[in-house]
């Protein structure tokens, strides 16, 4: 009898945090829309394969580099069947400034081979399909399908994402998939296409990571982290 009363215990305490836990994002998430409602992907593009690209792109980079590299490199290679049949030596050269550019040409590349031959040149709309693709992880896939197709799989985990979802306290993990797990579990499905940008626009203008700004912080009340 004790035993069983212990587990019903838990149980509840259990139901209880996530409870907690949901009210405790929808808050952060309230507050962020008031301060960045109008956050949106930073990456530039005009068409599904071109975030695709700048998204591979942006790993291990800022979207401000990445925007300066993809400026143009869309200049140059117009669509995807332009990548297709690319001299991967001279894709190289346009995105060195990107970094590990060699891996990253060779992800591109091959990625349009296989938009162009198994998608009539169209990029998937499924996580299943885009996880496919060379280079293509949860992260760009959730980018990808989130800002350029209104669709929501998951949540984008970037730099930003990881570094404030523990300052916050969302997660104790520092593995982007791990981190998913946790987000999906307390963050509204209806907020899973905003909670990313949200997130980086905070990272962006206020919680930076050498040097942070809890005083004019919009989460100052909330977040755990903050010196306030």
């Amino acid at each position: 009898m004790v035993l069983r009363c212990i587990k019903l215990y838990c149980r509840l305490l259990m139901k209880k945090n996530k409870k907690d836990d949901k009210e405790y994002a929808v808050k952060i998430i309230e507050i962020l829309k008031k301060n960045y409602g109008n956050a949106k992907c930073a990456l530039n593009f005009s068409n599904p394969f071109e975030l695709l690209v700048a998204t591979i792109l942006s790993a291990q980079c800022t979207d401000k580099r990445v925007n300066e590299v993809t400026k143009t490199l869309f200049n140059k290679y117009k669509n995807v069947e332009d990548y297709v049949d690319a001299d991967v030596l001279e894709l190289e050269d346009c995105i060195r400034s990107a970094g590990f550019y060699r891996n990253k040409a060779k992800n591109i590349v091959k990625s349009a081979q296989v938009i162009v031959n198994k998608y009539d040149g169209n990029v998937p709309q499924t996580m299943e399909k885009l996880l496919e693709l060379p280079g293509v992880a949860r992260k760009t896939a959730n980018v990808v399908l989130s800002a350029a197709f209104g669709k929501a799989e998951g949540i984008a985990v970037d730099t930003h994402v990881i570094r404030i979802a523990n300052l916050l306290k969302l997660t104790n993990y520092d593995d982007p998939v791990k981190i998913e797990k946790d987000l999906i579990k307390i963050v509204p499905e209806r907020y899973w296409l905003d909670f990313s940008f949200l997130i980086q626009a905070l990272g962006r203008k206020v919680c930076k990571a050498r040097n942070p700004d809890h005083s004019v912080c919009p989460l100052g009340e909330v977040c755990p982290s903050s010196r306030k």
